[in-house]
């Protein structure tokens, strides 16, 4: 591994992922130097169930700090294009939560800038790097399963079932038009390119909001806390959608259907995807990341189990067959190829980490989503 001493790095956010985020770049060695909280008191107040460094005063504060070569942008959705903007202006590498921005507007103006600056620049869809999907991935472009014809899957969570869960998503001001497609379907769309290759063209749309009003805590609630409103709450109407169906027409004329959703009672974060070429077919589920089903016509067919002696992918697997690897080791390794690109001081021609083009694709297809939605029709994606 390319060695990461001298270079700290500091999160902003300190909720579910921005904690994800700490301990993924500790196991790196990466020095985490300090947190950005909503405000200073939250951050600790966190720190006392979470290992978390002593929180910066401010975000301003953090980046004329000398000490942070790298930001990690953990913030609720509508900071991350101020945020990211202002960490390149600090000469700072960054790694962005999805969505990069609101608008794909606001994202061509970062990929541009990240672009301008020479600086690392990612934006974190780390389901990428799961060892079975990058297995998958790399059977489906070596033509393992001949040309791809269709994508199916999705991706379903329980989390926000009743009227009385509540998150920050849930505001547009702060989560964006789109809820269910901005927050999982991004990944899934992500994942649908990057294992075949091939780029979505054109969007069907259908989006459904079930609850249409909910019960809003006064006080803060943090992502997955669970529990619900249990307290003073005020009612919100709903405008975001708690669950998608999508097809997708993607590139060399395949086609792809995905549905989303957010209430999908005893599904907690069950991403699924199976793509049926001319000559087998594969699939893969979050709920069982150890397993790769390879499909097959005139033979049985075989489930393969991770094993770094099996995999056609150098590095993609840490531990021996048997030890499973989970969730917060795909932010390791995701964070593994970004910070080969930080020590060397500048993005690679071909990075091997998704980057602000991506999270910029993502918006552009996300906009092309709700026109479709709107206008019941399929849309292009510019």
């Amino acid at each position: 591994m390319t060695s990461v001493r001298g270079i700290g790095a500091a999160v902003v956010g300190t909720g579910f992922i921005g904690v994800v985020h700490v301990d993924a770049l500790r196991r790196l060695g990466v020095d985490v130097v300090g947190v950005v909280g909503s405000t200073p008191q939250r951050a600790r107040e966190k720190a006392r169930t979470a290992p978390l460094p002593e929180p910066y005063e401010s975000f301003e504060a953090m980046l004329a700090d000398e000490r942070v070569h790298v930001v990690h942008l953990a913030s609720p959705n509508h900071q991350h294009a101020g945020q990211a903007d202002a960490a390149l202006r600090a000469g700072k590498h960054v790694v962005c939560e999805k969505p990069l921005a609101n608008t794909a507007a606001e994202t061509a103006a970062l990929l541009h800038a990240a672009r301008a600056s020479g600086l690392v620049h990612a934006t974190n869809f780390n389901q990428r790097f799961w060892p079975q999907v990058r297995e998958a991935r790399a059977r489906v472009l070596a033509g393992g399963i001949g040309s791809v014809r269709l994508v199916s899957g999705g991706y379903l969570q329980d989390w926000l079932l009743h009227d009385s869960d509540w998150n920050w998503r849930l505001d547009p001001k702060q989560g964006g038009a789109l809820r269910a497609v901005g927050d999982i379907g991004s990944h899934w769309i992500d994942l649908a390119s990057h294992v075949t290759g091939l780029p979505v063209v054109e969007v069907l749309a259908d989006l459904a909001t079930f609850v249409e009003v909910r019960r809003q805590p006064t006080g803060p609630v943090e992502t997955f806390g669970g529990g619900g409103a249990n307290g003073d709450t005020v009612d919100r109407e709903m405008t975001s959608e708690d669950a998608a169906g999508l097809l997708l027409r993607l590139g060399d004329g395949a086609r792809a259907v995905c549905a989303l959703s957010q209430v999908s009672a005893g599904r907690k974060n069950l991403l699924h995807f199976e793509v049926d070429g001319s000559e087998g077919s594969l699939a893969w589920a979050a709920e069982r990341s150890e397993e790769l089903w390879l499909g097959h016509r005139g033979r049985p067919n075989e489930l393969l189990l991770r094993d770094p002696s099996l995999t056609a992918v150098a590095g993609a697997t840490a531990m021996p067959a048997g030890h499973a690897e989970g969730f917060a080791d795909t932010f390791r390794e995701l964070y593994r190829a970004v910070y080969a690109d930080v020590a060397a001081g500048r993005p690679s021609p071909e990075p091997a980490y998704p980057t602000f083009a991506d999270g910029h694709r993502q918006a552009v297809i996300g906009e092309a989503i709700a026109r479709s939605a709107a206008e019941g029709r399929w849309a292009d994606v510019a």
